[in-house]
């Protein structure tokens, strides 16, 4: 099966504008919505459901710290119960507002710090699992696809949940497989270099990190991030290299 094409939406807030949600709808297959905590006001929300409705896109929670100022890119030190609640606390407010427009969410997909802290630390990890085990219905959780892939999965077991893992299209790796740091230069692909990353892992199930190690990745799904200009205007290429699998 082809990868699936994922992308975080729905992250202006108010006045402040972010991405270009609608040209990129009718291209993915999952879109990673905002819960309010780094971007995603009640409208910015019910507006980004509706637009994944007539598109027919699967639908996923995107929560974060709650750091508005910070888009939701700082590490928080938050007890177990506070990830906990702060993730359910999203979770619900997403699939409320879809299940007003006939709609259910699928899946949740960290944001930012959150996503980082969930791959890089057990303890945020787990309790971000514990969150999606406790919401009242089976949700999945994406996280991203690395060596330790099948630790994460024993982990998964453990609170009885399904995960999906996923690549990025337009994000630099490291030689540990984990993404290059924004704060280091090359983090983020231009794109050209975010095509042929595509279309490396695409036909060869593999990476080219930073050095110029070659990675292996397995992948259910693929990340354009919606903050990105040069990704959000490449995506139908980007789709259309997929879609040659």
């Amino acid at each position: 099966m082809s990868l699936l094409l994922n992308c975080d939406l729905g992250e202006s807030y108010g006045s402040w504008k972010m991405g270009l949600d609608e040209d990129v709808f009718p291209h993915i297959d999952q879109a990673n919505i905002a819960c309010g905590f780094h971007g995603g006001d009640p409208v910015v929300m019910m507006k980004t459901l509706a637009l994944a409705k007539k598109h027919d896109v699967m639908v996923g929670a995107h929560p974060a710290y709650p750091d508005l100022v910070g888009f939701g890119r700082r590490s928080m030190n938050c007890s177990t119960d506070e990830i906990i609640g702060t993730v359910l606390y999203q979770m619900s407010a997403l699939d409320g507002m879809a299940k007003s427009q006939g709609m259910l969410m699928a899946y949740v997909k960290p944001h930012g710090a959150l996503y980082n802290d969930m791959m890089a630390k057990v303890e945020v990890r787990k309790a971000i699992m514990q969150a999606v085990a406790q919401y009242h219905r089976p949700i999945k959780l994406m996280l991203q696809a690395t060596n330790d892939s099948a630790q994460h999965l024993i982990e998964a077991q453990e609170y009885d949940i399904e995960l999906l893992f996923e690549a990025f299209a337009d994000r630099c790796y490291d030689d540990d497989g984990k993404l290059l740091a924004r704060s280091k230069p090359g983090a983020v692909h231009n794109k050209e270099k975010m095509l042929a990353q595509v279309k490396q892992l695409n036909e060869q199930g593999t990476i080219t990190s930073f050095s110029g190690k070659t990675l292996n990745i397995e992948a259910d799904s693929l990340c354009v991030h919606g903050d990105n200009l040069e990704g959000v205007q490449a995506i139908a290429q980007i789709r259309k290299i997929i879609e040659g699998a």
